[in-house]
C-alpha cells in the first residue's frame, strides 16, 4: 500500500480527492489506480466515469446520485457505488453543497470514498469546498494529484509550453478572468493557456488582442483533447473566428464544448507540423469494428488504440454447452485417471469449458499434474496461465494448428507411457491437427467441448452505423465471422475498410460482395491490426503529399462532413 495511504477508521472514513486528468485513462497514476480499487463509495461527475470505472472493484453497483441510493452502513460487504452527475441530485443549484452532502454522508458511514474530479483536483472549482467539509467535520482526506488539462492537452497537442529559451506561462480561465487578469496577460510575451468554451474562443482571442496582444500571434485550439475525439486548428489570434468558421465548426449546437487555447509561438502551425504527435498516429480517431467478444478482443483492441483507433466490439458468434455432455463428462473424468499423455488447447473458449466442467467437479489446475499440455497460441496459453497451469508446448512460429503441429513431437513408446491425447474443441472445428496427429503416432479423443452459434444482433444504433458507413473499418478474423456479422448485421458499408486475416477469410468477404483492403501477412491478429495501421499511414502520408485534409474513410461518405463538427 502506498504510504499516502489511509485506513477508514471504527467511527469515520476516510476520503481520497482524486484528479481524474483530462480524459485518457492512460493518464490515472499509479496512486489514483490504488485508491479506485480499494473505494467503497465513488463519487464523481459523469464525464468523469468512463475513465475511472474500469479501475474500481469488481462487482461495481452504478447508481444515481440519490444519496438515499446508498447501501446503509452494517449491511455486509459495502459494493462500490458509483454516483452519477447526470442525475437531479448532482444538477441542483448548489452542486458543491450537494457533492459535499453525498462525501460526508458516505464517510460518517465509516468506508472510503474516493470523489474524482476532471484534471486536477487543486484546480477545480468546488473541490476546496469541500476538502474544508471534511475538515470541519473531522473527517481525515487525502489529495491525489492528476495531469491538468491545461498542461495534459497541449502536450497531446503538439503544443510545449516551454523551451530552452524559457519564458513565463500564465493559465486563464476565461469563464472568470478579470479585466486586470487580461491586461496582464495581454502585456506580456509569454505563453498563454486559457481555458475556455468552443464559442468562446474568438471573444478570448479578442480580449487578448484588446490588451495588446498582435492579432498575428499563433493560437492553437484543442476540443476533446487526449482523447481519440481530439481535434486541433491553428491560426492566429485575429484569424481564429474565420477558421472555425471555414472548418464548420461555428456555428455549433456544441458550442459550449470545454476548449484548450495556447497563444503564443510555440503554438505556429509550422511546430506542431513537427510535434503533433498524438493526432498524426496513423489511425487516429478511426472508428474500427473488432467482431469478437471483450474477452476474445482484449489485446487486439489495446493494440488498436495504441493506433489511435476507437475499437468497437460486436460479438458474432456465441458460445453454448454441448448438446450432448456425456462425451465431455467422461474425457475430464479420464484426465484424473490417467488416460491421456496430452491435453490440446486450440482457443481460449475450449480452456473456458475444461476449467468450467473443473469447477463443476471441484476440481482445480492440480487434476493437470502429469499431463502435458499445449495451446495454439499466446491468448490461449494466456488463459491457462489464470487457469494456473503453465503450458508445455506453444507454437514457436505460426499460431494455428498447423504450427502446432510442426512442433508436436512425434509419439515414442519408449518415453511416452500413453498414447492418447484429449482434444476439447468447437463443434465447427476443423480436421487438421487430428489428422496430423494421427499421422504422429497419437491417439485422438476429439471431444465437443462448446458449441458456437449465431451472435444476437447489436443494437440498432450499431447496426445502422455499420450499413450506413460509421465504421471507418472492420477487421475480419475467421470466415464465420464474415458470414456472422453480415448475418445479425447487414454488409458494411462501401466506404469502410476491409481487413482480412488470410486469403480464405478474404475470399468469403468477397462472396459477400465485400472489396478486401488489407490483408494480414501472416495468420495473426495482431499482424492483422498491424497491416491496417501501415494502411491507414500510407493512406495519410497520401493526403499530406496531395495538400488535401487527413479524413477517415467514414468522412467521404454522403453528409459526413457536414456531421463532423458535431462529433
Amino acid at each position: 500500500m502506498s504510504p499516502t495511504a489511509l485506513t477508514a477508521g471504527l467511527d469515520h472514513g476516510h476520503v481520497t480527492f482524486l484528479g481524474a486528468g483530462p480524459g485518457d485513462p492512460g493518464l490515472l497514476t499509479l496512486r489514483a489506480v490504488e485508491a479506485l480499487s480499494h473505494a467503497d463509495v465513488l463519487i464523481a461527475e459523469h464525464e468523469v466515469l468512463d475513465v475511472i470505472r474500469t479501475h474500481a472493484r469488481q462487482g461495481v453497483s452504478v447508481v444515481p446520485t440519490d444519496a438515499s441510493s446508498m447501501s446503509p452502513p452494517g449491511m455486509g460487504t459495502p459494493q462500490l457505488t458509483v454516483v452519477d452527475g447526470t442525475s437531479a441530485t448532482a444538477a441542483a443549484p448548489s452542486p458543491a453543497r450537494d457533492a459535499a452532502h453525498l462525501v460526508m454522508e458516505a464517510a460518517r458511514s465509516g468506508r472510503r470514498v474516493v470523489r474524482a474530479v476532471s484534471g486536477d483536483p487543486g484546480l477545480d472549482t468546488y473541490a476546496a469546498e469541500e476538502m474544508l467539509a471534511c475538515a470541519s467535520a473531522g473527517v481525515p482526506f487525502e489529495v491525489v494529484p492528476g495531469v491538468a488539462a491545461a498542461v495534459g492537452v497541449p502536450a497531446y497537442a503538439g503544443v510545449p509550453l516551454r523551451d530552452a529559451q524559457g519564458a513565463d506561462v500564465r493559465f486563464v480561465d476565461a469563464r472568470t478572468a478579470s479585466d486586470r487578469c487580461w491586461a496582464e496577460v495581454g502585456a506580456s510575451d509569454g505563453t498563454v493557456v486559457v481555458s475556455t468554451t468552443l464559442d468562446s474562443v474568438a471573444a478570448a482571442a479578442g480580449e487578448l488582442v484588446s490588451a495588446g496582444r498582435k492579432p498575428d500571434t499563433p493560437l492553437s485550439v484543442t476540443v476533446a483533447g487526449t482523447t481519440t475525439r481530439q481535434r486541433t486548428w491553428s491560426a492566429t489570434l485575429g484569424t481564429i473566428a474565420q477558421t472555425l468558421k471555414q472548418a464548420k465548426v461555428l456555428p455549433s449546437p456544441d458550442g459550449g464544448r470545454p476548449v484548450i487555447a495556447v497563444v503564443g509561438e510555440r503554438s505556429a502551425a509550422a511546430r506542431r507540423d513537427q510535434l503533433s504527435w498524438f493526432e498524426s498516429k496513423p489511425l487516429f480517431g478511426w472508428k474500427v469494428l473488432v467482431p469478437r467478444t471483450k474477452e476474445q478482443a482484449a489485446s487486439l483492441s489495446d493494440q488498436l488504440r495504441s493506433y489511435g483507433a476507437v475499437p468497437h466490439e460486436v460479438p458474432t458468434i456465441a458460445v453454448e454447452p454441448p448438446r450432448t455432455p456425456q462425451q465431455m463428462e467422461r474425457a475430464v473424468k479420464g484426465l484424473v485417471t490417467g488416460r491421456y499423455e496430452w491435453i490440446a488447447f486450440t482457443s481460449v473458449n475450449a480452456v473456458k469449458a475444461v476449467r468450467e466442467k473443473f469447477e463443476e467437479y471441484g476440481l482445480d489446475a492440480r487434476a493437470f499434474a502429469g499431463i502435458k499440455v499445449a495451446a495454439v497460441g499466446e491468448q490461449t496459453a494466456k488463459a491457462l496461465v489464470a487457469f494456473g497451469v503453465k503450458p508445455d508446448l506453444v507454437p514457436s512460429g505460426e499460431q494455428s494448428a498447423a504450427g502446432l503441429l510442426e512442433d508436436w513431437p512425434p509419439y515414442d513408446p519408449v518415453f511416452d507411457p500413453i498414447d492418447r491425447v484429449f482434444l476439447p474443441r468447437a463443434d465447427i472445428a476443423t480436421e487438421t491437427l487430428v489428422a496430423g496427429l494421427i499421422e504422429l503416432g497419437w491417439e485422438v479423443d476429439d471431444v465437443t467441448a462448446y458449441r458456437t452459434v449465431r451472435a444476437s444482433p447489436p443494437p440498432a444504433e450499431t447496426r445502422e452505423a455499420i450499413k450506413g458507413g460509421g465504421f471507418d473499418a472492420v477487421l475480419f478474423t475467421s470466415s464465420s465471422t464474415v458470414r456472422n456479422l453480415v448475418g445479425i448485421a447487414g454488409k458494411p458499408h462501401n466506404v469502410t475498410v476491409i481487413a482480412c486475416i488470410g486469403p480464405a477469410t478474404a475470399k468469403t468477404a468477397e462472396e459477400h460482395g465485400l472489396r478486401v483492403d488489407v490483408m494480414a501477412p501472416e495468420p495473426s491478429v495482431h499482424k492483422l491490426a498491424e497491416a491496417l495501421a501501415e494502411f491507414g499511414m500510407k493512406r495519410r502520408a497520401a493526403a499530406a503529399e496531395a495538400g488535401d485534409p487527413v479524413t477517415r474513410p467514414s468522412e467521404r461518405r454522403p453528409g459526413a462532413r457536414r456531421r463532423r463538427s458535431t462529433t
